[in-house]
């Protein structure tokens, strides 16, 4: 019978960059966020004297063939066994949005075939995530799940204390953001302030502490962004629903997508959109609105699902640059990722 999983997305709750390496890679920083949102990935295998992979989907955009991080995954997980496997991809999840939809649905793949074939097949935990990193730099994530520390290219992943489930309202506009070309503007952007390889790796350094700090619950003095122009003030002990909400989720102002710098200018519509999903000042204001990933979705998180719908209702009655589908959903623990994930 074929199984069915989950394949759930991701948005980044703040994301550091560093300059360009030597490698041709860029160096990050970020907390990761899994989201109930998720596509539908179902496998069916059997053992066979020879491997072949056949992935289909409900999206012509979708790859069916080797450039697929689902059938990449499954390559490299059969090796040393043989099988034969279908994959199928319900897309519900924007392609190419910055929510790691691809990612995700390599680990969807993985779970479903050892499902499928009844044994593990890539051993340890430190394995696993060895061979994701060969698929893609943000699929280790999705073997964690919940909120995660992300490192060098994203793919060295420690998992967080999980924030407390809120409200998410994700913004997919239909607009292509490039990748490459962010991060072509991003290295242009670091010749012209001159941040260095050496000062992007101490920026990351301090940022990765910071993070981890903030989302374990500890607020260190002494914070980037910290102060009358941020959420929290050195050592001070913050109260009310708001205040409390951001301390327990680990959000606060000095916490922003660097991509944005370079994507926000190539598409002002985007940027109008998080001010939209922000709406700073109103009793309905979102804990953070950014962009995730190199977009082009963007998120709010909310107190409320009042707060929430009605972010949903200015995207509708305030945007008319590009068309712009709004989802709603909820923010999603780790205990929760993994016990959800199997649909049957």
């Amino acid at each position: 019978m074929p199984t069915a999983v989950r394949s759930h997305a991701k948005i980044n709750l703040g994301l550091g960059i560093g300059a360009p390496r030597p490698d041709g890679f860029h160096g990050l920083a970020t907390v990761y966020q899994t989201l109930e949102l998720y596509d539908v990935v179902t496998v069916t295998a059997r053992p066979a004297s020879a491997t072949a992979i056949r992935l289909t989907s409900n999206d012509s955009r979708v790859p069916t063939d080797s450039r697929n991080t689902a059938w990449k995954m499954t390559e490299l997980a059969l090796k040393g066994h043989s099988a034969e496997v279908e994959i199928h991809i319900e897309k519900r999840l924007p392609v190419q949005g910055g929510l790691g939809a691809g990612s995700a649905n390599a680990v969807a793949a993985l779970v479903g075939l050892e499902a499928e074939l009844g044994v593990p097949l890539l051993g340890s935990m430190t394995s696993r995530l060895q061979i994701a990193a060969q698929v893609g730099s943000d699929v280790p994530l999705f073997l964690v799940g919940g909120t995660v520390l992300g490192l060098d290219r994203g793919q060295e992943v420690s998992p967080l204390p999980d924030i407390e489930p809120v409200w998410c309202v994700v913004a997919a506009p239909e607009i292509g953001v490039s990748t490459p070309q962010a991060f072509r503007d991003w290295d242009a952007l670091c010749a012209a302030e001159g941040l260095t390889a050496e000062a992007g790796t101490v920026k990351l350094e301090e940022l990765s502490r910071a993070y981890a700090s903030a989302f374990s619950g500890r607020i260190p003095r002494g914070r980037p962004g910290t102060g009358s122009s941020g959420v929290f003030s050195d050592g001070e002990d913050l109260a009310g629903p708001a205040e409390s909400a951001l301390v327990r989720t680990g959000i606060s102002s000095w916490i922003q997508n660097d991509f944005e710098r370079v994507v926000f200018p190539q598409h002002p519509s985007l940027a109008e959109i998080k001010c939209i999903l922000a709406a700073s000042g109103t009793p309905e204001a979102a804990l953070h609105a950014s962009l995730s990933g190199s977009g082009s979705a963007l998120y709010g998180l909310y107190l409320t699902r009042g707060d929430a719908e009605a972010a949903q209702v200015r995207l509708t009655e305030q945007f008319h640059g590009v068309e712009v589908r709004s989802t709603l959903t909820r923010t999603l623990p780790r205990p929760a990722y993994w016990s959800e994930m199997l649909l049957h």
